[in-house]
């Protein structure tokens, strides 16, 4: 049940098989880690376009040996022309969260990866575009076998979705959520592809297949235009950097909710949990106790970053660690309001031969996004932007051309024993606690990395598909630790053994020998691919 994959020459994991091959694929060409990554980008688009999409956003976090770790930025924008009066003359208190009115930001993850391949070609890269998207095309033409995920997420937003414009033309087959197993095919998305292999990712933005999107935009009512799409470009970011005892611990930056990730495992590294069981209640009520402080933080400070008024590398400083580790009791649980919500992502690593590292997330954000599918491009479009607040008074009130709140953060760690690590998961308010249990179970604790990731997990909050702020834990936690959560205050509701509520994580970490070692989520339709 925990055979951790081994290798030497390359590795990756993807929450789709297919995507994970797909890398190693490109690795066995003699691609490096970056241009893998772009191969499995592509292809977890088409295989799992339920979670993820071109329409989409995405960040990077990136290590080579002997070289500072480096992290890419690709969320989009609001589009210059909203605001809080655009909302307010339609009768709007909320922005909506499917139709056009949501599609209201620049997707970005296309812009990241012609960001990553700039990096990927400065490591010697030579791979032409056109073969790392190469599988993606092959599986958007000649279909892929519809996974329960995408059909259980389909029947349950149905309602919401099927009447959006474009959606049921490519994702309902005779007005239903495709059968599991039925073969799902991506024409126009194939032809999109194709175009970028041949033009050019920054033809997303600037060239005809620019065009092409912006008048499908147009002609779906969404708000993004032209000129939005020609003034996008992603950007190469010094990530954030937690000097943890262990080694040095990296994530994104704002808009991302990255800090809150580092915040928790800078709490953890003071409160001495290496003592506690990995499942026991001291430890699961430690991270969660940790969590709760972590949020406080994200929700005071994190937004656009041009909009912030802290320098968030500052909350990874030692003083304002041990102020947040001492207000923490053993005992208690402080009282818990309400979670970010739900965010529907996909998280990949890979690691190659020669060390170097990428850890990867793209979102839609909810299932499906917007649920607008351009027909011409076959581009469904991301929904981040209706996590704005029309509130003119609110941290992430929307403004023209500002970046919304990110729940998505790729995480990655140098280890002071030669190890690099690369984590991460889907799931909204999940992400920075999963990543909090995968690393600390395999670094702290020194559980090989499928036994780290297959281990029962808990969720305080919300997470894709679901709605209540309890404290949510697998079913295979001891009855001891749910017992004493509950009397520690902590609001517990039981989920399934395995649960896909619990996100899908992945991690690889190669070791100073060269060996490559892997894990991917049981709850997810994923794979360790490696040669």
């Amino acid at each position: 049940m925990f055979q951790t994959a081994q290798s030497t020459r390359g590795m990756a994991v993807a929450p789709h098989a297919l995507a994970a091959q797909a890398a190693v694929s490109v690795l066995r060409d003699g691609g490096n880690a970056v241009e893998a990554m772009i191969a499995a980008a592509a292809a977890i688009a088409v295989v799992y376009p339920h979670m993820n999409g071109i329409g989409g956003d995405g960040f990077w976090t990136i290590s080579c040996p002997d070289r500072p770790v480096v992290a890419i930025e690709a969320c989009g924008p609001a589009a210059a022309g909203v605001s809080l009066d655009y909302y307010g003359r339609k009768g709007y208190a909320t922005i909506p969260v499917r139709g056009p009115l949501a599609a209201n930001t620049v997707a970005g993850t296309i812009g990241g990866w012609d960001e990553a391949l700039a990096i990927g070609r400065s490591w010697g890269g030579r791979l032409p575009l056109g073969r790392l998207l190469e599988e993606a095309i092959f599986y958007a033409e000649d279909g892929i076998g519809v996974t329960v995920s995408q059909n259980e997420s389909t029947a349950k937003k149905l309602a919401e979705l099927k009447d959006v414009p474009g959606f049921a033309g490519v994702f309902l087959a005779d007005g239903a959520p495709p059968a599991p197993g039925s073969r799902f095919r991506l024409p126009a998305l194939a032809r999109t592809l194709r175009a970028l292999a041949e033009e050019g990712l920054d033809g997303f933005y600037r060239g005809r297949l620019g065009g092409r999107i912006a008048a499908g935009l147009k002609a779906a009512g969404s708000p993004v235009d032209a000129d939005d799409l020609a003034g996008y470009k992603a950007r190469v970011r010094t990530p954030l950097v937690l000097r943890h005892s262990l080694g040095d611990l990296y994530n994104m930056t704002p808009p991302t909710q990255g800090l809150v990730s580092l915040v928790i495992l800078g709490i953890l590294d003071r409160l001495d949990i290496g003592r506690f069981g990995p499942e026991s209640p001291d430890y699961v009520h430690l991270v969660v106790e940790a969590t709760k402080r972590a949020f406080a933080v994200r929700d005071r400070y994190i937004t656009d970053p041009d909009h912030m008024d802290i320098d968030p590398q500052d909350c990874l400083e030692d003083g304002f660690l041990d102020g947040l580790a001492a207000e923490i009791r053993l005992d208690s649980a402080l009282p818990w309001g309400k979670g970010k919500g739900p965010g529907d992502t996909i998280w990949m690593g890979v690691i190659d031969g020669e060390g170097r590292a990428v850890s990867f997330i793209q979102s839609i954000y909810h299932e499906f996004g917007s649920g607008v599918v351009l027909p011409e491009t076959g581009i469904n479009w991301q929904n981040r932007g209706c996590s704005f607040s029309l509130d003119p008074k609110h941290l992430n009130a929307l403004r023209p051309g500002k970046k919304p709140f990110h729940t998505l953060n790729p995480a990655l760690a140098r280890l002071k024993d030669g190890r690099t690590m690369v984590y991460g998961t889907m799931g909204g308010d999940g992400q920075p606690q999963t990543q909090a249990a995968v690393f600390t179970r395999y670094a702290v604790f020194g559980q090989r990395m499928q036994q780290a990731i297959t281990a029962p997990r808990w969720l305080l909050g919300r997470t894709w598909g679901q709605d209540s702020d309890s404290l949510k834990l697998e079913g295979r936690f001891p009855a001891e630790t749910v017992d004493t959560l509950r009397a520690r205050g902590h609001e517990v509701e039981m989920l399934r053994d395995f649960d896909e509520l619990a996100g899908h994580a992945g991690g690889l970490a190669r070791h100073p020998s060269g060996i490559i070692e892997g894990g991917f989520d049981p709850r997810s339709d994923g794979a360790v691919a490696a040669f």
